[in-house]
């Protein structure tokens, strides 16, 4: 048997109650329910790394600009810019995370962390976090593992897919996963974990997903920056034993019933929001194709 993901208090107790750390029961519940082998999961683990680095990488050397023009090679401008805000270290996590996100806007290989609309998040903070801690790829992918029962639990709670919960439910849940693995990765205990993901969760309650023209490009791209560098603030505010106050299930809850609440236009439908605005409905009209025929169900070829 493995824990199914229930629950952060029902993860925590099952580990306790075993003595194993959180991420070995992630490789007990793959292993049981999913029916794979340890070494296999590690040596996905790594290649799921790998295609993170080189959507990285490839985001800032390559031509990163999208069919509807929206994504121009925004990534390299911050990586290459000569003013940084905080420090060179904030400005290449910015720049990562922008980077690995146009990938996929441009129809490159991305690892969907927990999708493909939030998958600059974990990309840009894990690669920053390992190289300025020196970090082995092992104790990466041991994070990967806690960010992947993070998710199983949010997506058990709430939802993981902006059509259902708003971009809240995306990038939210991706920077979630993005705080607790850079907590364990620095040594941090269960509670310092899940109080990551609560403050995280917090900073991100009611996120509406609205898709300019439809397309995963704008607000998508700068988002996965913006949730990196709130990954991040959770992070060294949790490993401070700051409280989040409200537990991280219940956080979680509160996701799930913003999402359930909020109007579907704001759900991925591009019908409200940046969307719905002037500029977001003339770039609509330019970027997609006009006048298809819809036909009805009964004339559908069999």
């Amino acid at each position: 048997m493995s824990y199914l993901f229930e629950s952060f208090v029902g993860w925590r107790s099952y580990c306790q109650e075993k003595n194993i750390k959180l991420y070995e029961s992630v490789i007990e519940y793959e292993i049981t329910q999913k029916g794979k082998t340890e070494e296999s999961i590690w040596a996905n683990l790594q290649k799921a790394y790998s295609v993170m680095k080189e959507a990285v990488e490839t985001g800032l050397k390559e031509d990163m600009t999208s069919r509807s023009g929206m994504i121009n090679n925004g990534a390299k401008k911050v990586y290459n810019h000569n003013i940084t805000v905080l420090s060179p270290e904030f400005q290449k996590l910015i720049s990562r995370a922008l980077a690995a996100k146009e990938v996929n806007s441009c129809m490159g290989r991305v690892v969907a962390a927990p999708t493909a609309g939030a998958s600059g998040i974990l990309p840009g903070t894990l690669y920053t976090l390992q190289e300025i801690h020196n970090l082995s790829d092992k104790k990466i992918l041991e994070g990967l593992l806690i960010g992947a029962g993070i998710a199983l639990i949010i997506e058990q709670k709430a939802s993981l897919a902006g059509a259902v919960g708003g971009c809240q439910a995306e990038t939210g849940s991706a920077a979630a996963m993005a705080a607790g693995a850079i907590v364990y990765c620095l040594e941090g205990n269960i509670e310092q974990i899940f109080n990551a993901v609560a403050i995280t969760i917090q900073c991100m309650l009611g996120l509406v997903c609205d898709p300019v023209a439809g397309l995963v490009e704008i607000p998508c791209v700068v988002r996965n920056a913006s949730a990196a560098a709130i990954a991040n603030s959770s992070a060294q505010i949790a490993l401070a034993n700051v409280s989040a106050v409200i537990p991280v299930d219940e956080c979680v809850d509160a996701m799930g019933e913003i999402g359930a609440n909020m109007e579907t236009k704001y759900k991925e439908t591009a019908l409200g929001g940046l969307a719905a605005t002037i500029t977001g409905q003339e770039i609509s009209k330019r970027v997609l194709i006009q006048d298809i025929e819809i036909l009805p169900d009964e004339d559908l070829p069999e």
